[in-house]
């Protein structure tokens, strides 16, 4: 019994899927063809309302009673009679097509009675970038105001006198809108970024986040704090550190101010420091507001009646500042030495010996002994080829500038075991004479220059780089240079331009920093001597 029973299961169980199979079927052919007859009926229903159809083309109605396919047996028709794509709907007009080349709008600079600058270019892009860029950074901070930057810079888009902060997060929230602050020794900034048609609403925000700032004490606390561990890790950060360091050791004067608050600064700054501060620096004659793809008409009409009262107060001054060179150490332990080395050079307002400090930079370039983005990476610099691939000892060396106004720096940051750091420091000052003494031939420099132009072209391409850099060129020369002069300044750039440059800055004073395992780092003025 247990072994009929075994044998006549499977049977059962085939015949009860099968059955079922075939209901299936049934059922969803039954389904079709009701869908279909509900498709002819709706077809005619149409066809009666319509009128007769019109054709662009008699091959659109040309039909073929041969043709039947599933679709004909699902409609009971043809389906050669189907209405070609290529026919024009009624009632609806086709846009002109897109250019091939869409020239960028250009530039539009209205200056407000008050001194405000407001400078925009449209493009075709759909999202718009907005910023309000202000002449002020620590170089205006006296004493007393030491660190203020600092706190502006994480205050930034936090409660107004108008809104709390919370309300202030929604709103820009609810328009998909992207904010930023950043503040530098000379320009600080406030950038919004969001879609074109929410405009007004990016501008509302952002000059109530800048001119309104409550400063309310449990927020500045809290930002406070943020500062004091943010101070903290910048010791975890070397080439950071020391690019802090030789500006404090190279300079006598304002750029010499720290970017990052002084600990012992901290307790010192509150809301009402802060109010201070901005009455004194943020006035109409050192403001700019710049948009990336916005109607110049429409962002002055939205803006010019948020901005026309703040007050016209003369531009003062740029404080004062003295390049001297200096040396910085700090022995901190470790298994590493980091140090730079660096040179005065001239500033923005110097056009063509920034612009050869910037292509130098390029062509010296170096990085660290990995290479992040893939083998090979980079490795077609000087620092690299001369460097990098011979000593493996050194685990990161790179050229890098820092340039202001009026003035700037070049240099060379290192970091290497402690027991190899003096041998490290006399092959960065050796390429540097080298490239001073005609060594670099043209094959070197037109990598540079082509890798110049590309990283600027490549970088503007961003809207919200694109207004950066018209509100920062605006504040520094009060007008925006067109990047065609940028290209063709590199352009013309010779080798003779290149080692006359180098010459002439390693003949100033250095300026030194080390950090990490010191002790086995050179003196000053060892290291000086081999600039001689």
């Amino acid at each position: 019994l247990s072994l009929h029973s075994q044998t006549r299961h499977p049977r059962l169980l085939f015949r009860r899927r099968d059955t079922h199979f075939l209901r299936f079927r049934v059922s969803t052919l039954a389904m079709y063809r009701t869908a279909a007859s509900r498709a002819r009926a709706l077809k005619g229903s149409l066809s009666r309302g319509l009128g007769p159809a019109r054709y662009a083309s008699s091959s659109a109605v040309a039909t073929s009673s041969s043709s039947q396919g599933f679709l004909g047996w699902l409609t009971g028709g043809s389906s050669g009679s189907l209405t070609s794509l290529d026919m024009p709907l009624q009632g609806v007009s086709l846009p002109p097509p897109l250019a091939d080349r869409v020239e960028p709008s250009k530039l539009k600079i209205t200056t407000l009675p008050n001194g405000l600058k407001i400078a925009s270019e449209m493009s075709t892009n759909p999202a718009a970038s907005i910023g309000l860029y202000v002449d002020c950074g620590s170089i205006y901070e006296a004493p007393y105001f030491h660190g203020a930057t600092h706190l502006l810079e994480r205050m930034a888009f936090k409660s107004t006198t108008n809104r709390s902060h919370l309300r202030l997060v929604r709103e820009i929230e609810a328009i998909g809108g992207n904010t930023s602050a950043s503040a530098s020794r000379e320009q600080m900034s406030y950038t919004i970024d969001a879609l074109k048609t929410y405009v007004p609403e990016m501008v509302e925000v952002l000059i109530d986040s800048v001119r309104n700032p409550a400063f309310l004490d449990w927020e500045v606390n809290e930002e406070l704090r943020k500062m004091k561990v943010e101070i903290a890790e910048l010791a975890k950060n070397p080439m950071g550190f020391l690019m802090e360091a030789v500006h404090s050791a190279g300079y006598s004067g304002a750029l010499a101010n720290p970017l990052y608050a002084p600990e012992s600064a901290l307790h010192k700054l509150n809301g009402e420091l802060l109010e201070e501060f901005m009455t004194e620096n943020f006035t109409a004659a050192r403001m700019v507001l710049a948009a990336s793809g916005v109607e110049h008409e429409d962002l002055l009409k939205i803006a010019e009646p948020l901005t026309s009262d703040l007050p016209n107060v003369p531009r003062q001054a740029e404080p004062k500042s003295q390049y001297t060179g200096g040396d910085f150490r700090q022995h901190s332990g470790g298994e590493a030495t980091h140090f730079a080395l660096a040179f005065e050079v001239p500033g923005w307002k110097n056009e063509k010996e920034a612009l050869i400090a910037s292509v130098l930079q390029m062509l010296m370039g170096g990085g660290g002994s990995f290479s992040a983005g893939g083998p090979g990476k980079g490795m077609h610099s000087w620092l690299y080829l001369r460097i990098l691939n011979e000593y493996q000892q050194v685990q990161s060396c790179t050229a890098f500038t820092s340039i202001f106004d009026n003035t700037g720096l070049f240099g060379i940051y290192g970091c290497s075991s402690p027991e190899f750091a003096a041998k490290a420091i006399e092959l960065a000052a050796k390429e540097l004479k080298d490239v001073a003494g005609g060594k670099v031939n043209q094959k070197h420099l037109d990598r540079a220059k082509a890798a110049t132009k590309s990283a600027v072209l490549m970088n503007l391409e961003s809207r919200m780089i694109a207004a950066e850099d018209i509100g920062r060129q605006i504040l520094t020369y009060g007008e925006r240079k067109p990047v065609e002069q940028f290209l063709k300044a590199v352009d013309e750039l010779t080798l003779k331009d290149i080692t006359d440059f180098t010459s002439k800055i390693i003949s100033k004073p250095l300026t030194m920093g080390s950090f990490g395992d010191v002790l086995s780092v050179p003196s000053y003025d060892t290291v000086r001597s081999k600039f001689c």
